[in-house]
């Protein structure tokens, strides 16, 4: 704020043409020389009210992440209690999957893409039933949850997944190629065996990540088109089945 002061007045000895001087007269300040105090007007700054923005957005994301969190660690426990009320396989069922892990074992890359392609038709992200051969042991899985690694805790989770279907239908929808990996667009909807009965439903994508010497899978990330809280809250809404029943 800029303030402004008028200096103070001033005296002048005027002389006459006769030599007579004349009376002192104080002159006054012009007007113009007045001034008051000029207020400015202080406007938020721009950026404060974005920044604020970024950090509420923030802060929003970071509650949606562990919400999705919680609800993937609850879901996996739930599976595996459910999977100990499940009968265990029998030892001819565990011997085919010992003899289609051998028989993978050798497959190059054109082999595990033909295998995988194979697992879609069997629905193996809710029946585990997938071509062990075709990943690296320590393979990387990834969606929007969250990332861990290892074959058999991903296969554990997808059978116990399964279990808790009513029915479910997956569909390969598109396969691309590409240098460092492939992508795999598919659409999924299912049941589950909740007493609601509630409908699953999204499409996605997953993309897989050879590994440069064996050929084998090392990443597998899967991506959903649709956001994460949406596809959290479809667990929660009764299907049209629960209201036709009532």
């Amino acid at each position: 704020m800029a303030l402004h002061h008028a200096g103070p007045a001033s005296s002048t000895l005027a002389t006459g043409h006769h030599g007579r001087s004349s009376a002192l007269v104080p002159r006054r300040p012009t007007t113009g020389s007045r001034s008051h105090p000029r207020v400015h007007a202080q406007k938020p700054a721009a950026g404060g009210s974005r920044a604020a923005g970024v950090e509420a957005e923030a802060a929003s994301s970071r509650s949606e992440n562990a919400v999705l969190k919680a609800a993937w660690y609850g879901s996996e426990l739930l599976g595996i209690v459910a999977s100990l009320l499940r009968p265990a396989p029998s030892s001819a069922e565990e011997g085919d999957v010992a003899a289609a892990a051998a028989a993978a074992a050798a497959l190059d890359r054109a082999g595990v893409v033909e295998a995988i392609k194979d697992d879609f038709v069997r629905s193996y992200f809710v029946t585990g039933n997938l071509t062990l051969g075709a990943y690296e042991e320590d393979c990387e899985f990834a969606d929007p949850a969250g990332s861990f690694r290892g074959l058999r805790r991903f296969k554990r989770n997808c059978t116990n997944f399964g279990s808790l279907l009513e029915k479910s239908n997956m569909k390969l929808t598109k396969w691309e190629d590409l240098e460092d990996k492939s992508i795999g667009h598919w659409r999924f909807s299912c049941v589950m065996s909740f007493p609601w009965r509630p409908i699953l439903s999204a499409t996605g994508y997953t993309e897989y990540y050879f590994d440069a010497e064996s050929g084998k899978v090392c990443r597998h990330v899967e991506n959903w088109n649709v956001p994460k809280m949406a596809l959290l809250r479809q667990i929660f809404r009764p299907s049209r089945w629960v209201w036709e029943k009532r």
